[in-house]
């Protein structure tokens, strides 16, 4: 608006290969215990810069069927590459062990991985070459093997009439040549070895020929090729590869997401119709389609065209979905839903009820769980048809980060302010949670902070914040305070460990974090509450934080900074021109300009539900644009930037570059070449990037352009 290696049975073909691996095990093993003055921090220090590029990540938990092992995945620091790594431990207890070695060709490592219906293996994806593949590893040992997947070609823009002769000649192909294709998505059926896959029209060799030949103009919206289903009979060999037929449904459509029935015998599928229709609307129809194709497929009138993820029940009656709430909320505020296959009757729960924040999982009692942001709180949630409400569970953690279910236990990666991710396993919902060994997340010596909750009034509204302060230091001194906005609008802050903010601290600064109006987790009507009024209540909300702050806290009003990204970003515009209390503005991947941005950005639909079309509501779309009040703009502003930035283009900050630079304000634009939108941010904020140093490099930016704001500040 993130986120590995030793096996017991490992068996290689030679010796060299296998005393190679063993070697980086050792390394590995030996990084994990050095002195943490290694990775720049004393014993117990809070984290600098340099460490935070050596903080792990820690997600995709999946439970064995038989509830006896956790697979998870451990994605490494940002300077070893920020690759992912498959571990397992079991749940009795032990320490977790590697389960691939990923060549240093594979960028980004493995990922996505699930257990086979038996247990006997683990499947996963990993780009290891020039796609990315299916592999399958026994867990009786050996190495991971590919599963090859190749398809008939279907879409070759080289056969067109306006085609290059010269470079495309005896390079067509025809349906009975088959290509092999990147796996984008797979999911195994229930108790088979049958998979069902994602895959995009691969690119033919006429085409290549076209884009290495220069000829590679691009038709904007017209893409032919297509996102299909496909099924996999047997996945080890060379698997039966066969298309999933959508005549009947819609055979031109993108499948955005799918599910298998119980009895594997069917798919729920959601279709989309391409050449970026959801910039106009939404767009998505819910099918159900006969693996034998002697039913036509059926289309869910019910289920509406915002459906983003769908999940059938454990007993094939029920097609979970989540969706648009249907109350008057920002695109992107979901509700759980459930459609009844026999009744063709929609059952909905509180919509006033956290919002679902991932997939639903169906029990075999008919239960359903999901997580869910909840007010500072992202807890895992249990839902049955009897209740209206959902069932709450005392956790040791605030935040459910990722998880898995299935009729032998649960599964988390779970962490707060002050408790760093971590595996949790219990047997059932609501029953007693044991922590499991995972792979180390912090170096040795890193310093966390816990949170303090807030909750204060602001125009008649229950407004909420986490507020995290230095350590006492033994006098009643002020500190620094950095006010950092949130992302959105339709976000929030969590109660969640966030390495970011641990940094800051190390400086001496204290941190307020705020959920004005139109963030998530308070209801459809708290996060509707700045409809056409970005920048306006919301904005109140964020400085009446402040004020509690310092009418509460130890915190210096002469010193004060505010800095945030993508809607933090533009919040950050807002108070350029809207206040002078502060004495350091940050901005990343801002808005600035609402008429610029909706002309430039990947889609608009989102925007248009805030203030509508720009050229409708001229006087709308630039009271609610930052750039508006450059002219009253006096406090130094720091812009950070990605180049490839598709969700808030480089534009908008050039914008704000140029305007405050013009209006004499000191001001910085920063830019990272090859930084998409989400991407940067997770380098800014410490969590694992390839890009090796441009988190390193924006952190030492904004601490040393507060740290001079500060510096020339009058106590």
């Amino acid at each position: 608006m993130l986120w590995r290696r030793f096996w017991r049975y490992w068996v290689f073909p030679d010796m060299i290969p296998r005393l190679m691996a063993l070697q980086r095990i050792a390394v590995g093993l030996c990084l994990l215990s050095l002195p943490p003055a290694v990775f720049g921090t004393a014993p117990d220090a809070f984290p600098t810069s340099e460490s935070l590029r050596h903080i792990r990540g820690l997600d995709e938990p999946r439970l064995s069927p038989d509830g006896r092992h956790v697979l998870f995945r451990s994605i490494d620091a940002t300077a070893d590459g920020a690759r992912g790594h498959l571990y397992w431990v079991a749940v009795d207890g032990g320490a977790p062990q590697p389960l691939t070695s990923t060549p240093a060709n594979d960028l980004r490592g493995e990922h996505d991985a699930v257990w086979t219906a038996d247990g006997s293996a683990i499947l996963f994806l990993a780009k290891r070459g020039d796609r990315e593949m299916l592999y399958r590893l026994s867990m009786q040992g050996g190495d991971a093997l590919p599963v090859p997947v190749s398809v008939p070609v279907q879409v070759d823009q080289s056969r067109d009439v306006d085609a290059i002769p010269a470079l495309v000649q005896g390079t067509a192909q025809d349906a009975t040549v088959r290509l092999p294709v990147d796996v984008m998505a797979f999911r195994v059926a229930p108790g088979s070895d049958r998979i069902a896959m994602l895959a995009r029209d691969p690119q033919t060799p006429g085409e290549k020929a076209l884009v290495d030949g220069k000829a590679d103009a691009t038709a904007v919206d017209q893409d032919p090729h297509r996102t299909r289903l496909y099924v996999l009979d047997g996945a080890s060999g060379t698997p039966v590869v066969q298309q999933v037929k959508l005549a009947g449904a819609c055979a031109d459509c993108d499948v955005a997401d799918f599910d298998w029935s119980p009895d594997g015998a069917r798919w729920v599928v959601v279709l989309k119709h391409p050449g970026h229709r959801d910039d106009l609307g939404p767009s998505a129809g819910t099918w159900i389609i006969d693996g034998s194709g002697v039913t036509a497929p059926r289309h869910l009138d019910a289920v509406p065209a915002t459906v983003s993820i769908v999940r059938w029940s454990a007993d094939g009656q029920q097609i979970l979905y989540v969706a648009q709430s249907r109350a008057d909320a920002p695109p992107g505020y979901s509700s759980l839903y459930a459609f009844d296959l026999r009744q063709g009757t929609v059952h909905r729960w509180l919509e006033a009820e956290p919002m679902p924040i991932s997939a639903p999982v169906s029990l075999a009692d008919g239960s359903i769980l999901v997580s869910a942001q909840q007010g500072l709180d992202q807890p895992l949630l249990r839902y049955t048809f009897e209740q209206a409400a959902a069932h709450t569970w005392a956790l040791p953690v605030a935040s459910v980060v990722s998880w898995d279910a299935n009729a032998s236990g649960i599964v988390f990666v779970g962490s707060a302010g002050g408790s760093p991710p971590a595996l949790y396993f219990a047997t059932a919902f609501g029953q007693s949670v044991r922590r499991l060994a995972s792979a180390a997340v912090l170096p040795p010596g890193t310093r966390t902070v816990a949170a303090q909750r807030l909750e204060w009034v602001h125009e008649h509204r229950v407004l909420q914040g986490l507020l995290y302060l230095p350590p006492a230091q033994g006098t009643q001194q002020s500190v620094p305070l950095i006010v950092e906005v949130h992302g959105g609008p339709l976000g929030a802050y969590t109660d969640r460990y966030d390495p970011f903010v641990d940094f800051l601290i190390g400086q001496g600064w204290a941190v307020l974090r705020t959920n004005p109006r139109g963030s998530t987790g308070r209801g459809p009507e708290f996060a509707a509450a700045n409809h056409n009024d970005l920048g306006g209540g919301d904005f109140r909300d964020v400085m009446s934080g402040v004020d509690w702050a310092l009418a509460h806290a130890p915190v210096d009003r002469a010193r004060l900074a505010l800095m945030g990204y993508s809607y933090g970003g533009e919040m950050a515009g807002f108070a350029e021109g809207r206040t002078t209390r502060f004495r350091a503005i940050v901005s990343g991947a801002p808005v600035i300009d609402q008429f610029s941005e909706y002309g430039t950005e990947d889609s608009s639909w989102y925007d248009r539900w805030y203030f509508g079309k720009p050229w409708e509501h001229m006087a709308d779309a630039w009271r609610q644009s930052p750039l508006a009040g450059v002219a009253n703009a006096h406090t130094p502003f720091l812009l950070l930037q990605g180049e490839a930035d598709l969700t808030d283009p480089l534009g908008q900050s050039q914008e704000m570059y140029r305007a405050l630079r013009q209006m004499g304000v000191p001001v910085q634009l920063i830019t990272y070449p090859r930084e998409d939108h989400g991407p940067l941010a997770r380098g800014l904020y410490g969590e694992p990037s390839p890009e090796p140093w441009h988190g390193l490099d924006a952190r030492r930016r904004v601490v040393d352009f507060i740290r001079h704001a500060f510096e020339g500040s009058e106590r």
